[in-house]
């Protein structure tokens, strides 16, 4: 979000609401920004690119032999389980451009204009899940090069990426509600690493739960995680997925009906 978002204005209603569909349009000017400023953001780009290549590199080729047998064999398994711990790391990045644009007063610009009080937040929520689509599909591409092998057709791919991306949007509420308490951005990453770090290497996206001592399976099994992990993993290879994509769409659900409100009312108060 730059100051160059000040300009988006539209006709408001005679009781100073904004018309839903010029609220909507602004949304999306507000969206457009966002991935605009990546250009004159290079490190944003590296973020959303250079460390997701990273990722698949690292898992693959250091943990590989030694978790599979071979780098071939651990990316079948393990490239799905990447793509979501990439995607629920990047949903902290909308916590920290909130973050900053809060503790920078560009809120308090936008809060002079005539436009939705919403669409600076759902807008760069909106951005941000295009990034995180981008970034998906960059994963992909580079393990189609590795050897990895989409067997669950057309249509499970897409219904992978449309589920990820679901999720992650659930979740962005919650890096919504800890951008808007969050001190400072150092903070706001402190948090993220501290709560997804663990709950990523609990759960089975990047080994079987049934290796795990019968104390932390209780957990993973109930991991969304692992429930998120299963249902793409099974979509792009084929498989039965009912139950793990049930439940991705369960916690999908449940973390945005705890997270929404709160986050909402915390965009409020500061904004």
């Amino acid at each position: 979000m730059t100051a160059a978002a000040t300009t988006v204005t539209a006709p408001i209603t005679k009781s100073g609401r904004v018309r839903p569909l010029d609220g909507l349009r602004q949304t999306f000017t507000m969206a457009w920004r966002s991935l605009v400023a990546v250009k004159h953001n290079p490190l944003e780009l590296v973020d959303y690119s250079i460390t997701p290549i990273m990722f698949v590199f690292l898992f693959t080729y250091v943990l590989g032999g030694q978790m599979a047998g071979s780098p071939e064999a651990y990316l079948k398994y393990a490239l799905p389980g990447i793509i979501v711990q990439n995607t629920l790391f990047m949903t902290m990045y909308t916590a920290m451009a909130l973050n900053t644009d809060l503790t920078k007063g560009v809120f308090d610009r936008l809060r002079s204009l005539p436009i939705a009080r919403s669409a600076p937040l759902i807008g760069r929520i909106t951005a941000d899940l295009a990034k995180h689509l981008w970034a998906l599909l960059l994963m992909i591409g580079l393990g189609l090069l590795l050897g990895f092998r989409v067997t669950g057709g057309v249509g499970g791919f897409l219904l992978g990426t449309l589920l990820v991306i679901v999720f992650a949007a659930a979740v962005s509420w919650s890096a919504v509600l800890i951008g808007m308490l969050a001190g400072d951005a150092e903070k706001v990453q402190a948090f993220a690493f501290t709560i997804i770090f663990p709950i990523t290497f609990t759960s089975s996206a990047f080994v079987m739960v049934d290796t795990m001592p019968g104390w932390l399976q209780a957990w993973s099994d109930v991991n969304p995680v692992t429930h998120l992990s299963d249902a793409f993993r099974g979509l792009l290879l084929g498989g039965p997925v009912a139950g793990p994509v049930l439940w991705s769409l369960v916690w999908a659900a449940g973390i945005a009906v705890v997270f929404y409100p709160l986050a909402m009312r915390a965009y409020r108060a500061k904004t």
